[in-house]
């Protein structure tokens, strides 16, 4: 939701916006953004390096201006100093500071600092760091290749009180991924693109623009390997990519930043496994949080539900249509006047809420309500939360003292503090007072959302009582109170320097709001510790993040949670998950809603991420719905949500979807362990959840631009129909051997497109690479709960050299700590026989009833399975289908030991 909504909700309930307002709102969006010809920043002095000191890993030199001062955006500075160090085999650290006073850097408390490890000569390392005196340049490089992977030769450096700047060379045709948040492609456009990192309320997600989120991490992919930038600065900036600028056509790309220092991390990678510059970065920002197993079912929300009849209705109507519903959403349509921590006592009273929750948990659901950060200004009102964070004093100050009064849904507000020595304490017991199992709402996770934080008041906000009034905020309801008797769940009824200027630098990056300060937060407002939203703007979604999930895990200790943001920093994924945003109910949407996830699974470090299917914003079809529900199925996080504004489009609305939900629901429950271990494994190393196809297919090069096909994990690939009302799509398969999900028949790849054609609106291709072992549940379920008490069987789908391998990790699904145990096990298929092994440390409860082989040409001739012990279990018996090619061996053997299988050929 956001200030656009906002005026379109209350034009249509209340009729009260003047051309006056919708004129200034359209002023304070455009986009005043600064352009200089690239020559004149090129000729620039730059610095020469004094005082060069090598001493193990690390390199430190003093470096001084070189020359006349350019002085384009500021005065320069004239004595930087240059740390450099060699972290790990794979990670260069590279910093410059001023010399003469501190500047602003992203807080420790907000991303600590990874640990330098490697001891003794650097000289042996994966990549190297190389400089020029005069003037200064730095190169790094691989060292056993020699091939130079970022330079700032013949292109000096700059840095001003409010302007930095770092230009790199890339090879022509580049292919760079990263610096989101965006709904550009998921391989960067190179010509003429700039990426703008300022978070920003971005209704309909608009391609070309900043968004909610800052990651200014690339990777950059090349046939010899992919290495990692990571700038770890949360000033806002202008990445700026171009290939227009050299005769060779070879790309530049270019950091212009307001402030702060220059802070990079140079991961190494690999020169043959994407995947090694995934872990590196999780090295650097954390690995992503573990999430409960239930937080993969179906999740369903709307702004719009009018009271809890709605809410309960919604819920019944899930159970009669026999679509799996594992979560239920309440937007801020159950608060009262748009407060938080507050309930509506006409439509959505406490007792009632209480009641569903109650029966939600009866029947193994969850349930989860939105929390925004901002709090109604209220004094003397009586307002629990504002009186408490006002006896705390944890809002967010203006330079004056005064608490910064801004403009969100309940009217005038306050932001809190998240650098505030309190704020946790308050916002934890603020979840505890209203969030409590004995009398309050029990929520199983936690939705946070505007935390860019978003802001209604249109500059100069001189006034926000008087905009206020005009935007009639908090919106009147104008639905009916229901009766607070109404029986629910019964029949259903389907229907720290200081700045020249904090609020206007000399450089104006590409903020498509205008004003760095224009609806969000002032930038010159004041934390508690000294620092300025100028700088700190960034941070706040991940620090309300962090926050948040403190206090979900405060009130259930040891129990994991689930909090979804929609503003996200470098390393939030180490805490929350997250959704892409107010997106429209568009079959352009629907597409770049891959590319979004690819960023942030792939790239990014957050993996528990998905769009709102079928589109927030107007309305849907039935078609697109479809459509989205299937695609949705593979979306880590599995959500249908839309706006009060749109038509309704829970899945069961029209048979369409009712069918598509329940086939891909399904699949996914099936493949839910798949899920579950491959998220377990990110959480461990980094491993990206989601892959694009040049991650598993790296010397492939028709893969490096493909973003409407992808994997989920190493064995899934998921090649939806992306064209409008079709039934067709035309998709790529690489060189190797794929086997169709649903027939478990063989399809060979051979780096070329394929066109599918009578794909129904119910269907969504789906293959199993080749190589591959999954452990799969017989059948999809109703919950998660019940799904963990259905049988496995093991699908091995055989490599081009007829080998597979794959793994299985299960643990009780909640825990933070495992003391129950875990189980992990590896399987392993090779000349005929499948071995599985590895630790049975949680009792599954359950057992292996089958195992499928594919990709066999003909039948066996015996069929042989055996337990550690040797003891034969099973009783031999098999079927051969001549068609699909596959042989199905049944068994019956609790999933409790390890355990051989072996297929005599004929």
């Amino acid at each position: 939701m956001n200030i656009l909504q906002a005026l379109l909700v209350q034009t249509t309930m209340v009729r009260v916006r003047t051309t006056a307002i919708l004129s200034a709102i359209s002023l304070a969006m455009s986009v005043f953004a600064t352009w200089i010809e690239p020559a004149v920043l090129d000729a620039c002095p730059g610095y020469n390096i004094l005082n060069p000191v090598s001493q193990g890993a690390t390199f430190t030199a003093d470096l001084v201006l070189a020359g006349a001062a350019c002085n384009v955006f500021g005065t320069d500075l004239e004595n930087l100093s240059l740390a450099v160090t060699h972290e790990t085999e794979n990670r260069i650290h590279v910093k410059i500071t001023d010399a003469n006073s501190s500047r602003y850097e992203v807080p420790e408390s907000v991303l600590p600092r990874p640990n330098a490890t490697l001891e003794g000569s650097p000289n042996s390392v994966a990549i190297q760091f190389n400089y020029t005196s005069s003037p200064f340049s730095f190169t790094i490089y691989r060292t056993s290749t020699n091939e130079v992977l970022f330079t700032t030769a013949s292109r000096p450096l700059i840095f001003e009180p409010q302007f930095l700047r770092v230009k790199t060379a890339l090879p022509p045709n580049a292919n760079i991924y990263g610096l989101g948040e965006h709904t550009d492609s998921f391989r960067l456009p190179t010509f003429n693109t700039t990426r703008t990192l300022w978070s920003r309320d971005s209704y309909e997600i608009p391609t070309g623009t900043n968004l909610y989120g800052n990651h200014p991490i690339y990777f950059e992919h090349r046939a010899t390997g992919t290495h990692g930038v990571f700038l770890l600065n949360s000033n806002g900036m202008d990445i700026k990519i171009n290939d227009t600028e050299s005769t060779d056509g070879s790309t530049t790309l270019e950091y212009n930043v307001l402030g702060g220092v220059l802070d990079f991390y140079f991961l190494a990678g690999s020169e043959n496994d994407p995947l090694e510059v995934s872990k590196q970065y999780a090295e650097i920002v954390g690995t992503p949080a573990e999430v409960p197993y239930w937080s993969f079912g179906l999740h369903q929300c709307r702004f719009g539900y009018t009271s809890y009849v709605d809410v309960a209705e919604v819920i019944t109507n899930y159970s009669e249509a026999k679509i799996p519903l594992e979560t239920m959403w309440t937007d801020i349509d159950y608060m009262q006047g748009r407060r938080i921590f507050t309930v509506d006592p006409t439509y959505f009273p406490l007792d009632r809420m209480r009641e569903i929750v109650d029966y939600l948990h009866v029947h193994d659901q969850k349930y989860i309500l939105m929390t925004d950060p901002a709090i109604a200004y209220a004094p003397g009102e009586g307002y629990g939360t504002y009186d408490r964070g006002t006896a705390l004093d944890v809002w967010l100050k203006m330079p004056n003292g005064s608490a910064e009064l801004s403009l969100v849904w309940p009217g005038v507000t306050h932001y809190p503090d998240w650098f505030h020595p309190s704020i946790q304490d308050f916002w934890t017991n603020e979840f505890a007072l209203f969030y409590n199992s004995t009398n309050g709402i029990d929520i199983d996770g936690a939705w946070i959302d505007m935390n860019e934080p978003s802001n209604f008041c249109v500059l100069p906000c001189t006034d926000p009582f008087q905009q206020a009034q005009e935007m009639a905020l908090p919106p009147p309801r104008t639905a009916p109170a229901p009766d607070p008797n109404t029986p629910i769940f019964g029949n259903s009824s389907l229907s720290l320097i200081k700045r020249d200027d904090l609020l206007n630098p000399p450089y104006a990056i590409q903020n498509a709001a205008g004003n760095l300060s224009a609806l969000t937060s002032w930038t010159n407002a004041t934390h508690a510790n000294g620092l300025v939203e100028y700088d700190t703007h960034n941070l706040y979604g991940t620090m309300m993040s962090v926050a948040t999930r403190a206090a979900m895990l405060a009130r259930r200790p040891g129990l994991r949670t689930l909090v979804i943001t929609r503003s996200t920093f470098a390393g939030a994924g180490a805490h929350v998950g997250k959704w892409l945003g107010d997106n429209f109910s568009s079959w352009e949407e629907y597409r770049l809603s891959i590319a979004g996830m690819l960023g942030m699974a792939g790239v990014y470090q957050i993996p528990m991420v998905g769009s709102d299917i079928c589109g927030y914003a107007e309305n849907t079809t039935s078609t697109l719905c479809a459509r989205w529900a299937t695609l949705g199925g593979f979306y880590p996080f599995m959500r249908n949500h839309n706006a009060d504004t749109s038509i309704s489009q829970e899945f069961y609305r029209w048979p369409v979807t009712t069918q598509a939900a329940m086939n891909v629901l399904d699949t996914r429950y099936r493949l839910m362990d798949y899920f579950y271990t491959a998220f377990h494994q990110a959480s461990i190393d980094g491993s990206p959840v989601l892959h694009a196809l040049w991650y598993k297919y790296p010397k492939d090069p028709s893969t490096y631009s493909i973003d409407l096909q992808f994997l989920f994990g190493p064995s899934i690939l998921v090649s939806p129909v992306t064209d409008e009302n079709s039934t067709t799509v035309t998709i790529y398969l690489p060189q190797d051997i794929f086997y169709d999900f649903l027939t478990l028949e063989p399809v060979t790849g051979n780096g070329s497109n394929i066109t599918r054609t009578d794909v129904e609106f119910t269907e969504i291709p789906v293959y199993i690479v080749g190589g591959s072992i999954l452990p799969l549940r017989v059948n999809g379920t109703m919950t998660t709960t019940e799904l963990r008490q259905t049988d496995f069987e093991i699908v091995v789908a055989p490599g081009t050299e007829g080998n597979a391998s794959g793994q299985l990790y299960v643990d009780d699904g909640v825990s933070l700590d495992q003391t129950n145990g875990t189980t992990a096990l590896t399987f392993q298929y090779q000349n005929g026989t499948l071995n599985v092994n590895g630790t049975f440390g949680y009792d599954l409860g359950v057992n292996v009833v089958g195992i499928k082989i594919l990709g066999v040409d003909q039948s066996p001739r015996n069929v042989f399975a055996f337990d550690q012990s040797g003891k034969s279990v099973g009783n031999g018996s098999f079927e051969y289908d001549e068609g699909s090619k596959v042989v199905e061996i049944a068994l019956a053997i609790p999933f409790d030991r390890a355990f051989e299988v072996h297929m005599q050929e004929a």
